[in-house]
């Protein structure tokens, strides 16, 4: 008959918190679990949290606060002997040279966890006598957690996403594009336990239904590690108005700042509207002219409310090396049509005053609070 079996799930940075925080953080896992796995059954105890009933361990894996999952056994401790020796059998540990026994127990025993070691490896190698015991770097491991009367066979720790739970730290806005960098900030910052609204601004006259379609995709990505995510679509016609304005005082360069600007503003309105804490965007230090630092002081005047960047020391090759982990970056590089008001010249080394009196001279813009409304769009 084949042994009852839990999946043992293990956190993290939970740990480190004081005890109220960390069960409402516990408390918020099992919550996200089960909004991912319905159908499964999670229990927490003493620093542990388990499943059992229907568990995919795919979308286990993709749940932030969650640092590896194994799948285990589960015996009494008066079986434990019987119990281990049919582990090994079924995971045909005869095949190994070497082994290792991991021994964790919870609760009040006569035994310590090297007696029950020493126990446990001589009854396997009396049933398997070529194994050794390699305590360093063995071919097989076998995990012993015993927790009072129960104990949790299992031989892998399959790696999860980690991070601490989504929506701990409350709500964030995302400006998305579609490109590689956007998508990944919001991951990184959805994995520091922020719930994301992502926000696509349409530059009415610049960007076409190809910019758009690769921007749901990123998104569609990105649902993998929050299901409820849903991509607010806002139509803008200030970029013609304003490359126009600027056009007829030979002041071009400044066109994407002008329009980043526009941008921010539009984030923190909806961020208003969704009770988020900030936004956060995908601009790495010096990457394009408008990700110079003098340009980004420039971009930041113009935000109302936090402004997150948590690309802004990464190379695009460490941006790219995420972006492919997380499965993101082939919708990130479908084709698309690039922005057609991007000058050929553009503006690295702006100041705060010259962009606000250009903003000025060019205004004839509609209410940012109507522009933000994706009924808009």
């Amino acid at each position: 008959m084949d042994p009852e079996q839990v999946w043992l799930v293990r956190y993290s940075e939970v740990f480190l918190k004081s005890e109220p925080v960390r069960r409402e953080w516990e408390r918020t896992l099992i919550r996200n679990i089960k909004r991912v796995l319905p159908d499964s059954e999670p229990w927490r105890e003493r620093g542990r949290i388990w499943l059992s009933g229907v568990v995919d361990p795919e979308k286990l894996k993709s749940i932030f606060g969650i640092v590896s999952i194994s799948l285990c056994d589960v015996v009494p401790l008066d079986g434990l002997s019987g119990g281990i020796l049919a582990f090994c059998e079924r995971r045909d540990i005869a095949e190994a040279a070497t082994f290792a026994l991991r021994i964790r127990h919870v609760g009040k025993h006569s035994f310590t966890s090297r007696d029950l070691a020493e126990r446990l490896g001589d009854l396997i190698r009396g049933e398997y006598p070529h194994l050794r015991v390699d305590l360093d770097d063995p071919e097989r491991e076998i995990f012993v957690e015993v927790r009072d009367g129960t104990c949790y066979l299992f031989d892998q720790k399959i790696p999860a996403v980690g991070g601490i739970p989504l929506g701990v730290e409350g709500t964030l806005v995302a400006l998305v594009s579609g490109g590689i960098d956007s998508p990944v900030a919001a991951y990184l910052m959805m994995r520091r336990g922020c719930r994301i609204v992502p926000v696509y601004v349409g530059l009415e006259g610049y960007l076409d239904g190809t910019n758009l379609a690769r921007t749901e995709a990123t998104i569609e990505a990105l649902r993998r590690y929050q299901p409820d995510i849903e991509l607010m679509v806002v139509g803008d016609g200030y970029l013609a108005r304003a490359r126009q304005g600027l056009e007829e005082r030979g002041e071009e360069r400044y066109t994407c700042l002008l329009c980043k600007r526009r941008m921010y503003r539009i984030a923190a309105d909806v961020a208003r509207r969704e009770g988020a804490k900030g936004f956060v965007t995908g601009e790495s230090m010096g990457q394009v002219a408008s990700q110079t630092l003098d340009n980004l002081a420039v971009l930041t005047d113009a935000a109302t409310i936090p402004v997150y960047r948590p690309l802004i020391g990464f190379d695009k090759e460490d941006v790219v090396r995420l972006a492919r982990k997380i499965g993101t970056f082939d919708a990130s590089i479908t084709p698309a049509c690039g922005c057609g008001a991007v000058p050929a010249r553009p503006a690295t080394a702006a100041t705060i005053e010259t962009v606000r009196a250009l903003e000025e001279a060019v205004r004839n813009v509609d209410d940012v609070g109507a522009l933000a409304d994706p009924d808009n769009a």
